[in-house]
């Protein structure tokens, strides 16, 4: 059985971990900017997002890495079925970010977004291999933030994928969102994404 917990318990799903990255510090700029010095070619030798008004070196991809991220959309692809697009590594757009899930799931098709980047998804899934951190609890309180109702961290190391659920305002007086359920499956076990007709398999995910 998955490991559930929720937002009350022990977990920091609104903790925020510095990025795995090292240098003086964050180099700043808006949305617009961002996009300027993407379309200017800026940002061609390495993978950068934007979080939170922040620019973020991701560091580079290993083989592992994208091999896992291209089956989790065979897999989701499957999951879904007709009426979605599951993108690969495709930005997202929100008010000060714009981050790049390994995968995200949208409705309708890819010819739908020809003009422009979907603000928001059904499912945003983070592949770790060395961000584990960063995807619990910086990523994670992103997208809870941006109301994208589930979110996947694969945990290739560990063996493990982390699921959550119900975005919410913590009770804290701040404007703090995360997800209020939180549950961990492994290998063997089955989840059925929240908008998914069939279910997924965690083996078929975690190599």
């Amino acid at each position: 059985m998955p490991t559930v917990s929720n937002s009350s318990g022990s977990t920091p799903f609104s903790s925020i971990t510095p990025p795995p990255v090292g240098g003086p510090g964050p180099w700043r700029c808006t949305r617009e900017q961002y996009r300027k010095f993407c379309e200017a070619g800026f940002f061609q030798e390495k993978r950068y997002q934007l979080i939170r008004g922040e620019i973020i070196d991701m560091g580079d991809q290993s083989p592992r890495h994208f091999s896992m991220v291209d089956l989790a959309v065979e897999v989701l692809k499957a999951a879904f079925g007709l009426g979605f697009f599951v993108r690969n590594s495709g930005p997202l757009g929100f008010d000060d970010s714009q981050p790049e899930p390994d995968v995200a799931v949208v409705r309708g098709s890819r010819l739908d977004y020809l003009t422009t980047h979907p603000d928001s998804a059904l499912l945003a899934v983070e592949v770790s291999l060395t961000t584990l951190a960063y995807d619990l609890t910086t990523k994670a309180e992103l997208y809870a933030t941006a109301n994208i109702p589930e979110y996947w961290v694969l945990d290739l190391e560990g063996k493990e994928l982390h699921v959550f659920r119900d975005p919410a305002k913590l009770p804290t007086g701040l404007e703090a969102v995360a997800s209020s359920t939180h549950m961990t499956f492994h290998s063997g076990e089955s989840v059925t994404p929240l908008h998914a007709t069939n279910a997924v398999k965690v083996s078929e995910m975690l190599h």
